[in-house]
């Protein structure tokens, strides 16, 4: 099995909502984790072997370009109890080509649910791979209620994307 540890400063997360005025747009790097599979020869992910990943989002890193915004959020997730946010791989299966179905559990604000979505991974070069994907979440599946920032009501579904980059680590 090829360990591969993310790269921080070169993954990213997205995070889209709405409110009731305009769009909310916020992004984070800082992405810490791992990823362990192996690569057939020509045909993609292993999936004989079974796959493990993990990734924390620092709740902290997450900016919109607006500081109000930016720390109505902080104090909505409430980061100094949950200061990241993190995902959990438990199966991967095929759809097609570098496309998988990747199920896990996300964990926001001390509250653990099941997801499931489809993801690009792609292997890049010998030690470096990519995983690509989004998937849009319901807020109020954590416990939460869609906070309200001054005037704006923030809708409660969510868009997350990700771009992860990880790199084996040289023994």
């Amino acid at each position: 099995m090829t360990h591969y540890r993310i790269v921080p400063d070169e993954s990213r997360v997205w995070v889209d909502a709405r409110s009731s005025v305009h769009k909310i747009h916020s992004t984070a790097d800082g992405v810490d984790g791992f990823v362990e599979l192996d690569f057939t020869d020509g045909d993609g992910v292993d999936l004989t072997t079974p796959a493990s990943a993990t990734m924390s989002v620092p709740v902290r890193r997450l900016t919109s370009g607006n500081s109000l915004e930016d720390r109505e959020l902080q104090k909505f997730v409430d980061v100094a109890r949950h200061p990241t946010i993190d995902g959990v791989l438990t199966a991967i299966e095929r759809v097609e080509g570098e496309r998988y179905r990747i199920s896990g559990d996300l964990a926001l604000r001390g509250v653990s649910r099941p997801c499931r979505d489809v993801v690009r991974i792609t292997p890049v070069d010998e030690r470096t791979l990519r995983i690509e994907g989004e998937s849009t979440f319901d807020i109020r599946d954590f416990g939460l209620q869609p906070p309200r920032i001054l005037m704006l009501r923030v809708e409660p579904t969510v868009l997350v994307r990700i771009e992860l980059i990880a790199r084996t680590v040289d023994q």
